[in-house]
């Protein structure tokens, strides 16, 4: 009897030791970008795996894996398989929204969004892809009100912050949207906000350059 313990043990523990072992092999594939590796890796992770919430997160990243490859049928049942293996899924609720979203299928997307969000009602993945539905929608408000609904609990959400300055950019309030981006800019001064906040200058029609120039050519006349 204890020998049959011992060896049960020792089997156990090789599997364990083996699962862990392709779980990095999984992890390094997708650092390097060799999404047919992950792919091959996370197949054979979530084939082998009993445990319903760990086979979950592997169906989760191969579907990331596959969705990457351009297989997109194959992405979409991969994170449904996740989502059956544990129901109480927010990544598999938010892979799903999101790649409904991006195929066009926007009722599907908010389905899965409304339903993930009454799982984890503090993700701010959920709520940025919301609020790219509610506007390609029509309905701004509410697209809207995800954007500030993410700052709420993560105050300092780069994706929220930048969002709203977006948003507001696309729908005509454009001071409302200086505002935001001047705000950005005095906490993380990069390219792409100085870019966004350009283009706002431009639809306000402030060309503080031509300006510059207009004087130059004044001063010139008058010499």
């Amino acid at each position: 009897m204890k020998k049959n313990l011992f060896f049960g043990a020792l089997a156990l523990f090789t599997i364990t030791q083996f699962s862990a072992q392709d779980k990095k092999t999984a992890e390094a594939c997708m650092q390097k970008a060799d999404y047919v590796c992950a792919e091959e890796q996370y197949t054979k992770l979530a084939q082998n795996e009993t445990i319903q919430k760990w086979k979950s997160e592997y169906l989760n990243n191969l579907g990331m894996a596959q969705r990457r490859l351009g297989k997109i049928p194959a992405a979409f049942k991969s994170y449904e398989s996740a989502l059956i293996a544990n129901p109480a899924s927010p990544t598999a609720y938010a892979n799903l929204g999101a790649l409904h979203y991006q195929k066009g299928s926007k009722t599907k997307a908010l389905e899965y969004l409304d339903k993930g969000l009454k799982v984890d009602a503090e993700n701010a993945e959920m709520y940025l892809t919301r609020a790219k539905v509610y506007e390609s929608l029509g309905k701004k408000d509410l697209a809207e009100k995800d954007l500030k609904q993410v700052l709420t609990f993560d105050a300092n959400n780069i994706f929220a912050k930048t969002g709203l300055a977006n948003f507001k950019k696309r729908n005509g309030d454009l001071e409302g949207s200086l505002k935001d981006y001047n705000q950005l800019l005095t906490e993380k001064p990069e390219s792409l906000l100085y870019n966004g906040r350009a283009e706002v200058y431009l639809k306000l029609k402030k060309f503080s350059g031509r300006k510059r120039k207009k004087k130059n050519i004044n001063k010139n006349n008058i010499n």
